[in-house]
């Protein structure tokens, strides 16, 4: 490792650039940047995810079937929950410190170069966002690996990651969220999301509202690649709750897939489970089917930390990252499936860029009388809609006055959290942690999670 950087270092200089709800919709640095570089996004095929919902716990899971079958993988997700470093993983663990710090020592300076031909055309340098997805595509060249799982940052068409081609796009569910910056419907963000596709890959796509399906569907026609929807041509057959997970019957492009245990909570996790089996089917052929023994070793590996995950026990505390509405309703959907909770204290904070009503609209319906009690929080990321807020909002959609307590620190959220379960007769109480990805980062590291 070298003196003049550190992980922290590194990471410190990133978070000076324009952060990464500042994304710029461009493409011509990022090429820039490759072309200098010796073309990083070309040294292994890629499967690039979108979508709304579910593109990491999906990406995680196409991962762990490459892996199963033997190839060498990177990983390139965002956000990360405790160390930067989680975003780039090479065989399903975060890029070592060491590695990171060296392949970033190596690209600096040609990143320089880029930034002072932007600053000269008076254009923002490379933001945060851009150097993190040209550093990924650097470390998994230098690896080198086999096949790259890409998850784009935000929407497609411009996305830093679209310097990558898809030998497999994958579209997870799209729903409305970052409307701002994709656009106010579905098919306006179908839209922006079907740029992943490209000539000579192959479409995989979660079921999707009509007029999405349509966009995805006139984009593989227009550049001639072969799709597939779940719905239409895969899908899951069956499932089962089970201890730890579900037991999954998936009927895939190439292939049926009987009793595939999924360590993962929720309809939404066997729906992500069957596109991620499309998608290993279409990228060793399509043709014939995957072995189902070494899927089965695959699936049962599989983890999706901040995705309904169970921090401890006594009471049960599950924090989860959904930070949008359709998030929360699959997701308070798989707690009723998944736990027999009698109530639930549910702590909530959310991002100021996010539709907070809605949010608190959804949880209050979804739960229903499940939730007892709630706490309006806040995480420590600036973009964090002030308690206080969420709490007058939540007055504002019919929340009860008796049933919302207001803490601005996450440290006291949680133990007034605990406190409520605690202090109910009922030992069949829980607690909920929820609204965003910072949130549930914090409570991970609060109680004692230091790695995803």
């Amino acid at each position: 490792m070298t003196d003049e950087f550190s992980v922290e270092s590194v990471y410190a200089e990133l978070l000076g650039r324009a952060p990464e709800n500042k994304m710029e919709p461009r493409l011509a640095p990022l090429y820039r940047a490759m072309d200098i570089l010796g073309e990083p996004n070309k040294a292994y095929p890629i499967i690039h995810i979108t979508g709304t919902n579910g593109k990491t716990s999906t990406a995680r899971m196409i991962e762990a079937g490459l892996r199963a079958h033997g190839l060498s993988t990177g990983r390139y997700t965002s956000p990360h929950l405790s160390k930067v470093t989680e975003r780039i993983s090479i065989d399903g663990e975060p890029v070592p410190d060491e590695t990171f710090v060296r392949i970033w020592d190596e690209i600096r300076p040609y990143l320089d170069i880029v930034d002072g031909e932007l600053v000269a055309e008076g254009q923002p340098r490379l933001t945060y966002f851009e150097c993190l997805t040209i550093l990924g595509f650097a470390v998994f060249a230098d690896q080198p690996v086999n096949v790259a799982v890409i998850e784009v940052g935000l929407g497609g068409i411009t996305d830093a990651t679209n310097v990558g081609d898809g030998q497999v796009a994958v579209v997870t569910p799209i729903s409305l969220d970052h409307t701002d910056l994709l656009g106010e419907t579905t098919e306006e963000i179908a839209y922006e999301k079907a740029g992943i596709i490209k000539p000579g890959g192959f479409l995989v796509s979660a079921a999707q509202p009509v007029d999405a399906a349509q966009v995805l569907l006139e984009k593989a026609k227009e550049v001639n690649v072969p799709f597939r929807f779940e719905g239409v041509e895969f899908g899951v057959e069956s499932r089962t709750v089970a201890v730890g997970g579900q037991m999954v019957t998936v009927q895939g492009i190439a292939g049926r897939y009987e009793d595939l245990l999924v360590p993962l909570h929720g309809a939404h996790q066997a729906e992500n489970a069957a596109v991620a089996i499309a998608a290993l089917e279409a990228f060793f052929g399509a043709e014939k089917p995957l072995d189902a023994e070494v899927l089965q070793e695959a699936f049962a590996s599989v983890t999706s930390p901040g995705r309904l995950e169970v921090l401890r026990t006594a009471p049960t505390i599950i924090v989860d990252a959904a930070h949008n509405p359709e998030g929360i309703r699959v997701s308070a959907e798989a707690i009723h499936e998944a736990f027999s909770f009698s109530k639930l204290v549910v702590v909530v904070g959310v991002l100021k860029e996010k539709d907070a009503e809605e949010i608190l609209r959804q949880l209050k319906e979804s739960l229903g009388d499940l939730a007892a009690e709630y706490c309006f929080t806040q995480s420590n990321s600036p973009r964090a809609v002030p308690a206080e807020d969420l709490a007058e909002l939540a007055l504002d959609l019919g929340f009860g006055e008796d049933n919302i307590h207001v803490a601005e620190k996450l440290d006291d959220a949680l133990e007034w959290a605990v406190e409520r379960a605690e202090a109910n007769d009922d030992l069949a109480g829980g607690i909920l942690v929820t609204g965003s990805i910072t949130l549930v980062a914090e409570a991970r590291i609060l109680l004692g999670k230091t790695e995803a």
